[in-house]
């Protein structure tokens, strides 16, 4: 329970966790650089509805862009709470459905999801989804340097070699996978290692060449970067 709370306490969805601060500071950002934001159509790329239920501003329209179960998940408890201004869709955040590259959006909003696609093809392609659907993005990933891995807040953890990693998951009591001790093989372990790359800045550069990127501090440290057009 101790480090369960713990976890909640820098990343959880509580308005007072450290992560959720963070996200209220970036959403204050993207408010500043889009100031007609209300007006726009958004299309969140693995997003959840809760960042824009709990927006300071609220768009036109959010479509949320989510594996099929999830979306499905997701559009149920949207008909349950009666919010038609977001709807969510299933699909590849790689390869989008035609309904949603067919009628053009106004902005891609995307936080944390271009490290979880699955190595260089599939982020290129992620890329290449977000200037298909809108002259304008606003994507956010953890930077890779940072000390502290953001999934697993172990020090150093996206340095380690993969099995050194997948035996931090075993033995380690915080961060995104701590519930999972103890009900996963070795190769369930491997595998949750394996579906997260960290990115730098150099490489977002080259996914992103003509974008800008913005650095999100911790101190002098870059917890996260911001690729906006």
């Amino acid at each position: 329970m101790r480090t369960a709370g713990f976890t909640g306490l820098l990343t959880g969805q509580g308005r007072q966790s450290a992560g959720a601060v963070a996200r209220a500071r970036r959403f204050r950002q993207l408010v500043g650089r889009f100031p007609d934001l209300e007006d726009m159509r958004v299309v969140d790329l693995g997003g959840e509805a809760q960042t824009w239920i709990e927006a300071q501003v609220r768009p036109r329209e959010v479509v949320l862009l989510n594996i099929p179960w999830m979306a499905r998940s997701q559009q149920e408890r949207l008909d349950e709470q009666g919010l038609g201004w977001i709807r969510a869709v299933g699909g590849d955040a790689c390869d989008p459905p035609a309904e949603l590259t067919e009628q053009r959006c106004d902005l891609v909003f995307s936080n944390s999801v271009i490290e979880h696609v699955g190595g260089h093809q599939r982020r290129a392609a992620f890329a290449d989804a977000v200037h298909r659907l809108a002259p304008h993005h606003w994507v956010q990933t953890p930077n890779r340097y940072f000390p502290i891995e953001p999934h697993w807040l172990f020090p150093g953890f996206q340095f380690l070699p993969a099995r050194g990693r997948a035996e931090v998951q075993r033995r380690w009591p915080v961060g995104h996978f701590a519930a999972l001790r103890g009900k996963q093989d070795d190769r369930d372990r491997m595998r949750d290692v394996l579906e997260v790359e960290l990115v730098s800045k150099s490489e977002l550069r080259w996914y992103f060449p003509d974008s800008e990127i913005l650095a999100e501090r911790v101190g002098p440290m870059t917890k996260s970067w911001i690729v906006v057009r």
